[in-house]
């Protein structure tokens, strides 16, 4: 599988690259979050949440929004799912790592998504990058196998937390497994054998 740079015009369509912005303590603060075997996310972590640049994702990055700072870390070469938001997601590693994405538009009219579309984006350690709200996203990559990473989580402060109680009215409300994440999975992965909708079709993609 081809793995673009997140510098290449390939990736202009999913994201964009955020420059000018200190990241010294971010980068501090990331290093001591818990290095994990298996893929761990904590949405919103208080000592990221005190950090200076907390307040500059807040005023700056979001437009004066409420964000919250997590984290996702741990060893992954495999896609399993894919996800959206109604919103961009930062990112940011404090080594370099994979992004395996795709685009919400080719989600087709039976709401499922081919795997053939998806494309692999190398991000470099210490740079922020913002994944646009109609990006389908997951788990980072590992660059290479039995890496560790550390990767930043910027959201809307709220999301991914406990799923909004409804009553589904369209096939898209059935997708949503937490506040503002909507979750398209491969009938290989945990999350589908969890009860999680089946959306994706072709191979798991894996590095």
């Amino acid at each position: 599988m081809q793995i673009y740079s997140i510098y290449d015009k390939e990736f202009k369509r999913y994201g964009k690259v955020l420059e000018g912005y200190a990241t010294e303590d971010l980068m501090e603060g990331l290093k001591k979050t818990p290095v994990t075997e298996g893929v761990v996310y904590t949405a919103e972590d208080p000592d990221l949440q005190a950090l200076p640049f907390a307040k500059i994702a807040a005023d700056q990055i979001y437009g004066g929004m409420p964000v919250q700072l997590g984290w996702c870390n741990g060893k992954n070469r495999k896609l399993n799912c894919l996800e959206y938001h109604r919103d961009s997601e930062i990112n940011f590693g404090t080594s370099d790592f994979i992004l395996l994405l795709g685009k919400q538009e080719e989600i087709d009219e039976d709401w499922m998504f081919d795997t053939e579309n998806v494309k692999a984006f190398l991000v470099p350690a210490g740079v922020l990058v913002e994944v646009y709200a109609t990006t389908l996203h997951y788990a980072p990559c590992s660059k290479e196998l039995g890496d560790p990473f550390q990767v930043l989580v910027i959201l809307p402060k709220g999301t991914n937390t406990d799923k909004p109680e409804y009553t589904p009215v369209c096939h898209e409300d059935k997708l949503m497994t937490a506040r503002n994440k909507w979750l398209l999975a491969h009938p290989d992965s945990d999350e589908a054998k969890g009860g999680a909708v089946v959306g994706l079709k072709g191979v798991n993609t894996e590095l």
